[in-house]
């Protein structure tokens, strides 16, 4: 499942007329690099969900490039239900599958996504986080097993608990791409949530664990003035 509902509102003027989805890096949008290096992993279904400029991420998919596709929208147009919310809504698109990757349209890695899914898959875990250790505000929170349990954000100093609260735990930035079993979801109801709290809650009874990884390279699209130095990268590494 590639999340493409958002507003992008961090970029500013450039998410006024467009989603961020169709945002391009050297004349490919992020959408397409996206289904991309999904495809290129071996999934054989993608769903992509939408909200922001619908309409003109749907009439993108239409194209006859992407016919043969095992291609699946889920529709946010009447309310934004967030990423945790999302994931909810589309679940039935799912719900026999093994495994579901979840990714970020606005991530673009290198990131060998195939080999994580066949070790996903034999590993009792419900969920893997898929973090890095890096620098940033938001980090989630991890005991010596690697379980999920918490999350802080150090600008505040504002902490989340899966329980009570605990200094045994070492700090991971989420990745923008985790792997989760449709039976992890069953039964909840959809609602508007971000993923970080739909895994706080489901931490308390199932087994939600880090997955440190190691990329060549890895951006979040996030603000107006990365493109130009995303653009140079790709330039260099496309022509």
């Amino acid at each position: 499942m590639i999340l493409a509902a958002g507003k992008g509102t961090r970029l500013e003027i450039l998410t006024a007329a467009r989603p961020k989805a169709l945002l391009e890096i050297n004349g490919i949008t992020l959408l397409e690099r996206a289904i991309n290096q999904v495809l290129a992993a071996g999934v054989s279904t993608i769903i992509v969900n939408v909200h922001h400029f619908a309409e003109q991420v749907i009439q993108f998919l239409n194209q006859p490039k992407f016919s043969a596709l095992d291609l699946y929208i889920s529709d946010e147009s009447n309310e934004l239900l967030d990423t945790g919310g999302g994931i909810l809504k589309a679940r039935d698109y799912f719900i026999d599958s093994q495994s579901v990757l979840i990714h970020n349209v606005d991530i673009i890695s290198d990131l060998n996504i195939a080999s994580i899914i066949n070790d996903f898959e034999g590993d009792e875990a419900m969920a893997w986080l898929l973090t890095q250790k890096r620098v940033s505000n938001r980090q989630l929170l991890f005991d010596p097993f690697e379980q999920l349990c918490g999350w802080k954000d150090k600008r505040i100093e504002s902490y989340k608990w899966v329980d009570k609260p605990t200094k045994d735990y070492q700090e991971f930035s989420f990745s923008g791409i985790h792997l989760l079993k449709p039976a992890l979801l069953a039964g909840l109801p959809v609602r508007k949530t971000s993923i970080i709290d739909l895994y706080l809650n489901l931490a308390r009874h199932q087994q939600i664990r880090s997955k440190p990884i190691k990329t060549g390279f890895w951006f979040d699209l996030g603000k107006k003035s990365q493109i130009e130095e995303i653009e140079q990268f790709f330039k260099q590494r496309e022509t």
